[in-house]
This record gives structure tokens, C-alpha cells and sequence, in this order.
């Protein structure tokens, strides 16, 4: 377009204009409207329950323009969170209240109406003839507690002071009226409440015990619920900030770990000495180390100090039984670590590793297995026989077997089972024999014929004993078998006969069963047996015996079974009554 024709354009709209304001009665003229500018700021806050105003904002370049003029106050977000009318009126908002974050101040000047221009609206969504002055920013910045360094520290709980040291805080942001530091356990409980950084460092963390302590830098303004020993951090209750913290791992005395062994010795008079065992040393820590021999009640036998002092103990003479070998590392001031005290009782800063078990065991002799053997003395030779030893437990330099009787007086001592059964038992009488198997060492005393097993000395170990029973000769008896009819008349036997021409043994009885071996009666004579009625028994079989024995004898009564019996007798062969 040339300018000619633009100038006509522009000619023929004020033609349009004037020609439209003669038709209207009122007159308006457009404004445009200016809120001006604000000075002042930024502020900078922190929300600690301390009243936070601005002031010292001015307002430059404003016409006057507008119906309404006010400030507005809104988040980062352009959210209204307030509308003071006035400077008064802004000079007295309390930042503190809105938390952590940012606000922003604009003055405004609008016609009337401006719609959304209300608190949970939005800046943008005004709507009307408005205008925004720009903006002056308040931060409201949480407590800050500034930024701990040093550690982590690991203390031994051993009684000696443990105090931190080269623990520094950075204060560079820090912020509140009012610092401290606190000391919690590992579950935010209060242990302590030093004031300075000398005071962290003056506190003994070897008091505490075994644990973990952790060191915070706690910044608060105002009053603050809770900061008392014996509460709980996470209990706090008003405007506070906790810095990060410093750990402090309070870790118990370590002995370390031992291995070796089990150890299996024989107490047979010979040195047993424990080799191989080692100490694990990875953990280990106190001032004082040394090792401790106990017995299985934890009686301390010893305190070999060293490894090599362990392993030169001879644990044979400590008899039969069992001792355990411990490290033991302490501080100075422990008590009862002595020779005749015991492990249980010690007091002090110290630490007990696992054990090594030594066991000294006696000597064992094997089992013996076979018998009870039941010989009746006749002149007639007598040999046991399929008798065993095991041997799977059996220990001990020398081997032997030893007969005895019930006395213990050594009778024989056969140096094989070949020669045990070789042995004739009818030559040495009535009575009891027995049959032990011995292993004992060199210096035995008292193993010999005619002396006695209970005073063996030096270091041997017998078995069980086999039974030999060396019973008297009841003899035979002659007559019979006899069979009555059970009919009511009486039934007696008759013409039995004695041969006691081989009978040996100092008392004699006859004995009358059932075919049970039930003592039915014990006629003291042959004439108190034919004097018997059979009848009287009812019908079925009955058995008569000649018996020889010895005193002692026990189960010899009616009722009772001859199976039954103990000590040392003899019966003869049995005649049978038959009771039909």
C-alpha cells in the first residue's frame, strides 16, 4: 500500500470514530492502568516459630489509576495466598507461618470487575482490567544445623576413656536461635546433651558400654518439646533442624577364635600334649592376652600365657576327664584369673574365646561277652568256652585276663581267651568264679595270684565279668515214673532211691515242681517225699528233685521257679509223677 492510500485509510477511520462517539450520550476514555514498581528484598527467612515481617518496601511509578489498588501475595506457583490492602497491612504477615518455600509480593491496581482475585486462586486466571506491578521474593528457609564431619569411631569397651576428636562442624548455613548436640544409641534415645563441640569431645564413650552411639548437631528457636536425657529424638516437638551424624561404635573385648582338637587321650602314665591348635587373631583386641585351662565345672587348672606354653601341658596328669582351653584377653584391674578360681566368677573388662576340648579318658578294658556258665563240681573237668572280647573301645599298652571269685582273690591269670578256656573250673570247688579281661601299663602292682583286684595299683582299666558257677553235686535219684488217678484216694510214691555217693555241697532239700519249674512243696527227707498225696494236686505232672547247695542260696521257697534261683546249688535228675 502507498502512502496515499494509507492516509485515506487512516482519514476515513477517524470519520468512523468521531461519527460513532456523536451517536453515544456518555463519553469514556481508555486508560491504561500502571501499578508501578516495588523496591525492596529479597528477604530471606527461616521458619523457626519467630514471627518473620518484611519492611522497608516502597511502591515508585504509580499513577493513581485504577478503582481498587492491593498487594498480593502468592506462592512460587502464582497461588494467592493473601491480599493485605495496605503497606500496614503487608508489614504485618507472618512469613513464619507459611513453612518452608517461596513467596511472592505484587501490588495491583484493577477496575472494578476483576474477577479471581481471591485466596486458592491463581495469578493467571485473573479476568478484568488489571495491572501487575512486578514482584519482590521472600524465601522461607527451614533451621539449618549445619554439616558434621569426622569419624566414623570404634572404641573397645575395655574400662580405659574412649573420647572422639577432629569432629568439626561446618556452620556455614546454620541458622535458630539456640544449638546443642546431642548423643543418642542406635534407637534415637537421648543419652546426652553436650553443649559444645569441647564438650562432645570431653565425653567417655567406654562408659556407655557395648553399642553404637550416634552425634548429631541440633539447631531450634523458640521453645522445643522433649530435648531432655531419656527422650527421643524422634519425639522432638517445636521448630528444630538435626544435622547428619557422626557414628560411634562401641565394640566389646574379642578374644578371637580358637581351633583344634577335639582331643581324645588315654590316662595310662604317658605324656598327652595338644598340638595344632591355632588362634585366630583377625578380631582380636584388649591389652592383655593369655590362655586359660579349665576343667568341665570351669575351674581354672592353669594360665599358660602363651600357645606354645599350651601345647607343653601334659593333660595325662590331670586324671580322668575332661578340660577345656580358652583365650582370655582383659584390661588391668580383672580379678578371680587365677589358679583355683573360675571362669564364671571373673570381674573386669575381659572377653573368653570358644574352647578346645581335651578329653582324658581311662583305660578301657573291652566287653566281655558269653556265660553265665553253671558247672556242677563232680570230678568231671569243666571248660567254658564261646566266650569274646571287644575290642572296638579297648586301650592300654599290656593285655590280660584275670579270674577271680566273688571275693576278688586272684585265682588264675590266663593271658588268652585260648588259655581261659583251657582253664578246669571242677578242681577249684564250690563256688563262684570270674572272668574279667584287664588292660593295664608297665608298673601295674599287685597282679599276681593270691592277691586281690581291688588293690591293683598303677594305671590299668577290667572289663565286665563272665559268671562261672561251681555248683555242688546233688547225686542221681532212682524210681518211679509214677502215674495216679486223680480220684479222691490218696496217691503216695514209693521205692525212690538215693545215690549221693558223688553228692557234694553242706545243706540238701528234695524239691517237688510242675513241669513249669513252679516250687509246689520242699520235703526236707526222702520219707517227707513218699509221704506226700499227689492226689490232692490235681491232674498233671509233677517232678521230684534232690538238691544239694550252699548258704546263700535266695528263691529256695514255694511259689517261686528253680530257674529263679541264685547261688550256688545242684540238682539231681527228676522223677515224674503223672496225676491223670
Amino acid at each position: 500500500m502507498n502512502h496515499f492510500k494509507s492516509f485515506w485509510l487512516i482519514a476515513i477511520l477517524a470519520l468512523v470514530v468521531v461519527s460513532c462517539s456523536d451517536d453515544d450520550d456518555s463519553t469514556t476514555t481508555p486508560e491504561n492502568l500502571e501499578a508501578g514498581t516495588l523496591a525492596g528484598g529479597p528477604f530471606n527467612f527461616t521458619v523457626d516459630g519467630v514471627p518473620d515481617m518484611v519492611s522497608g518496601i516502597t511502591l515508585d511509578n504509580f499513577t493513581g489509576q485504577g478503582d481498587v489498588q492491593s498487594f498480593v501475595i502468592t506462592d512460587d506457583a502464582k497461588n494467592i495466598l493473601g491480599l493485605p490492602p495496605t503497606f500496614e497491612a503487608l508489614e504485618g504477615v507472618d512469613f513464619d507461618g507459611a513453612g518452608e518455600g517461596v513467596c511472592y509480593i505484587y501490588h495491583i491496581t484493577y477496575q472494578t470487575g476483576l474477577t479471581g482475585l481471591e485466596t486458592e486462586q491463581n495469578l493467571d486466571d485473573l479476568d478484568g482490567t488489571f495491572d501487575l506491578s512486578n514482584f519482590i521474593v521472600v524465601n522461607r528457609g527451614g533451621l539449618n544445623a549445619g554439616m558434621l564431619s569426622g569419624g566414623p569411631y570404634e572404641f573397645v569397651v575395655d574400662g580405659l576413656p574412649d573420647m572422639v576428636s577432629e569432629i568439626a562442624l561446618d556452620a556455614a548455613n546454620v541458622t535458630g536461635d539456640n544449638q546443642t548436640y546431642v548423643i543418642t544409641d542406635d534407637a534415637k534415645n537421648i543419652l546426652g546433651l553436650p553443649p559444645t563441640l569441647e564438650a562432645v569431645m570431653g565425653v567417655d564413650f567406654d562408659g556407655a558400654g557395648v553399642g553404637s552411639c550416634y552425634i548429631y548437631h541440633l539447631t531450634y528457636s523458640a521453645e522445643l518439646g522433649g530435648l531432655e536425657q531419656g527422650g527421643n529424638l524422634d519425639n522432638l516437638t517445636g521448630q528444630f533442624a538435626v544435622s547428619n551424624f557422626v557414628v560411634v561404635d562401641r565394640v566389646g573385648l574379642n578374644a578371637g577364635a580358637l581351633s583344634g582338637g577335639p582331643y581324645n587321650f588315654v590316662v595310662d602314665g604317658m605324656p598327652d600334649m595338644v598340638s595344632a591348635i591355632a588362634l585366630d587373631e583377625t578380631d582380636l583386641n584388649g591389652e592383655n592376652q593369655t590362655y586359660v585351662i579349665t576343667d568341665d565345672a570351669k575351674n581354672i587348672l592353669g594360665l599358660p600365657p602363651t600357645l606354645e606354653a599350651v601345647m607343653g601341658v601334659d593333660f595325662d596328669g590331670a586324671g580322668v576327664g575332661s578340660c577345656y582351653i580358652y583365650h582370655v584377653t582383659y584390661t588391668s584391674g580383672i580379678e578371680g584369673l587365677e589358679q583355683g578360681g573360675n571362669l564364671e566368677t571373673l570381674s573386669g573388662s575381659f572377653a573368653v574365646s570358644n574352647f578346645v576340648t581335651v578329653n582324658r579318658n581311662a583305660l578301657n578294658a573291652g566287653i566281655l561277652s558269653g556265660g553265665p556258665f553253671m558247672f556242677s563240681v563232680d570230678g568231671t573237668a569243666d571248660r567254658v568256652s564261646g566266650i569274646t572280647l571287644d575290642e572296638t573301645q579297648l586301650t592300654g599298652s599290656n593285655q590280660g585276663y584275670v579270674i577271680t571269685d566273688a571275693d576278688l582273690n586272684i585265682l588264675g591269670l590266663p593271658p588268652t581267651l585260648e588259655d581261659v578256656e583251657g582253664v578246669d573250673f571242677d578242681g577249684a570247688g564250690i563256688g563262684l568264679c570270674l572272668i574279667w579281661h584287664i588292660t593295664y601299663e608297665d608298673g601295674i602292682v599287685g597282679l599276681e595270684a593270691g592277691a586281690n583286684a581291688a588293690d591293683l595299683d598303677g594305671f590299668f582299666a577290667l572289663s565286665n565279668s563272665v559268671s562261672v558257677y561251681r555248683n555242688p553235686n546233688a547225686g542221681v535219684i532212682s524210681g518211679g515214673p509214677f502215674t495216679f488217678q486223680v480220684d479222691g484216694n490218696p496217691d503216695m510214691v514209693s521205692g525212690i532211691s538215693l545215690d549221693s555217693s558223688a553228692a557234694t555241697g553242706s545243706n540238701s532239700t528234695w524239691v517237688i515242681t510242675d513241669d513249669q519249674g513252679n516250687i509246689l512243696g520242699l520235703p526236707p527227707t526222702l520219707a517227707a517225699v513218699e509221704g506226700v498225696d499227689f492226689d490232692g494236686a490235681g491232674t498233671g505232672v509233677c517232678l521230684i528233685w534232690y538238691m544239694r547247695y550252699e548258704d546263700g542260696l535266695t528263691g529256695l521257697e514255694m511259689g517261686s521257679n528253680v530257674d529263679d534261683l541264685e547261688g550256688l546249688y545242684g540238682l539231681s535228675n527228676s522223677i515224674t509223677v503223672t496225676r491223670n
